[in-house]
């Protein structure tokens, strides 16, 4: 078998043409390198498609001045990439994470070219997707030039996201930092949600958490539980400072038992380090980990999710504030499913009562073109500071009621009034 050829930056992007659409890797494998020489090839190519999740890193390639060259179809909006949605120069695609490998593989988003960021190869000619597998891999198989920036400081990651490097078309040696997020600063009502989820957490359950202040506040509150199991679309600092403290042991998953799993990483240099060659850490495509069906085979699970805005009827609304796309489906109602159909699960919603701003978060009426990522047919728990509301089996009006009663004490009479007007 050829060698695969070793090139620069340009000359790998040199192989997109225009129509061509591009499917880029995303979160913390982001092909930053990549990407800033596709901008700068840019002005000779015509409407060439980018399909991403999120993606890292400064966004060149979505500037006013790519309008007629590149076009952003981002499937989860990042701050990088918001306002080019807002002025229209890229469009969301709202999908389920779980369903975004057959959106490839099924040809209803055919794509010619994928841009992937991947660990060096072993001495077997494998290398890994390292910390993002979820669409990465169905996209690798279904591209027809498949070009890869080779980082010695990505990990190799067990899973699903383990290819062979006669998959790839070109590869592009960089050594280069990869996107790193710290912890988030935790509030007081981060603080308080955190510590009102983890009286909710049962030793031996199944969590699902993401990144951010209250799922950092639930960890940091979880210190006294046992026997966790971690089975999350992607886990960060939070849930490894739970697996190095014995917290998260896994012992009691059904599905893959002993291992921490999701299908990307996004956290500090400490959480690709832990990954880095570890056994007990895998990462699947979307369809598996986010499969509700799989997820709802481990017990307990306890899914926290959170929103920008909850009305009294118990519509969330997480991908948007009123028109305005700012990130995505993503998982939300994949784990809210699944931990609804587990033995004891617990799906949450968990959002401070204010925003920073001081506008309440608990609605009468979600704002104007607010997109309703859970329904209220599928909401169980919301949880702010002020309290929990177990909102599964109650009419509307006991919803109103109890959601009234965990908003911010100063927007409640408002609130009230709002909901009987």
């Amino acid at each position: 078998m050829a060698a695969v050829a070793r090139v620069s930056a340009a000359e790998a992007i040199a192989m997109i043409q225009s129509g061509h659409r591009v499917f880029v890797h995303g979160g913390a494998a982001t092909p930053i390198r990549l990407l800033a020489e596709l901008a700068v090839q840019a002005p000779r190519l015509r409407d060439v498609e980018l399909i991403h999740l999120h993606l890292e890193g400064a966004a060149p390639y979505a500037e006013a001045s790519m309008v007629g060259h590149l076009r952003m179809t981002p499937m989860f909006v990042g701050a990088n990439q918001r306002q080019a949605v807002h002025e229209g120069r890229a469009e969301y695609l709202p999908i389920f994470l779980s369903e975004t490998p057959q959106l490839f593989r099924s040809g209803r988003r055919p794509v010619d070219v994928a841009l992937v960021h991947v660990s060096p190869p072993d001495a077997h000619g494998f290398v890994s997707l390292g910390t993002s597998v979820d669409c990465a891999k169905a996209a690798v198989q279904c591209a027809s030039i498949v070009i890869a920036q080779v980082n010695p400081q990505m990990p190799r990651v067990f899973g699903d996201g383990v290819v062979h490097v006669s998959a790839f078309h070109a590869l592009v040696d960089v050594n280069d930092p990869l996107p790193a997020h710290a912890s988030a600063v935790c509030g007081a009502a981060e603080q308080a949600i955190g510590r009102l989820v983890a009286e909710m957490v049962e030793d031996g359950a199944t969590l699902q958490l993401g990144i951010g202040a209250v799922p950092d506040a639930v960890c940091a509150a979880l210190g006294g539980h046992r026997a966790l199991g971690l089975h999350s679309e992607m886990w960060a600092d939070g849930a490894l400072a739970l697996i190095e403290s014995g917290v998260i042991d896994n012992s009691r998953k059904v599905v893959h038992p002993g291992i921490s799993l999701g299908t990307f990483l996004l956290g500090s240099r400490a959480v690709y380090d832990h990954a880095h060659d570890n056994a007990t850490v895998l990462l699947r495509e979307a369809n598996f980990v986010n499969n509700p069906h799989i997820i709802a085979k481990n017990p307990k699970v306890t899914a926290i999710n959170s929103a920008v805005e909850v009305d009294l009827t118990g519509q969330v609304c997480a991908d948007s504030v009123g028109t305005r796309v700012i990130s995505g489906v993503g998982g939300q109602m994949d784990f809210i499913r699944g931990a609804a159909m587990s033995d004891g699960g617990k799906p949450i919603i968990a959002l401070a009562s204010r925003t920073v701003r001081g506008e309440s978060r608990i609605v009468a009426a979600l704002r104007h073109g607010a997109g309703v990522v859970t329904t209220r047919a599928h909401v169980h728990y919301v949880v702010t500071e002020y309290g929990v509301a177990d909102l599964y089996g109650k009419t509307l009006r006991e919803r109103a009621r109890m959601l009234l009663a965990i908003a911010h004490p100063e927007d409640r009479e408002g609130l009230e009034r709002a909901w009987r007007s």
